[in-house]
């Protein structure tokens, strides 16, 4: 089920990441680049009042958001993928990947901040996968030990 769920959620990803009109992802006529860590960021920050707060909403949480999933799904998937630099590792280079076809099918921008965003939402979905997975096995043992 997990593995069924994890599947979903990478052809949702894909979907947003690559052909989604909704966030952009028209064919660009120009390649776009930003290899300046918390550059956009900082810019989208000073330049709040000229930005569209939906845009700006995009951009930074969805960012974070869209790899939530990825963080709590690799070490149900992965069980030897249950420490929190495994999950850094993996959450950076798909969105390195990522980010590297974006740039070269033209279809958004390499941006290193969108790498952090990503990663930082990888790292929130491990989090996540740990408060749940250590309440489960707090209730777990509790229910064994009263038989």
């Amino acid at each position: 089920m997990a593995f069924a769920l994890f599947l979903f959620y990478l052809m949702f990803l894909a979907y947003m990441l690559f052909l989604s009109p909704a966030f952009g992802r028209n064919a660009a006529v120009v390649r776009e680049y930003n290899l300046i860590p918390l550059k956009t960021i900082k810019n989208y920050i000073q330049y709040r009042e000229y930005v569209n707060s939906q845009t700006l909403f995009i951009n930074i949480f969805g960012n974070i958001l869209a790899f939530v999933p990825m963080g709590f799904f690799i070490p149900i998937i992965f069980r030897n993928k249950r420490h929190l630099m495994e999950v850094f590792f993996f959450s950076s280079i798909i969105s390195l990947g990522v980010e590297f076809l974006q740039y070269r099918f033209v279809v958004g921008s390499f941006d290193v901040d969108d790498i952090l965003l990503n990663t930082a939402g990888g790292i929130l979905g491990y989090i996540l996968f740990l408060m749940i997975y250590r309440s489960y096995r707090k209730i777990r043992n509790k229910n064994r030990s009263k038989k």
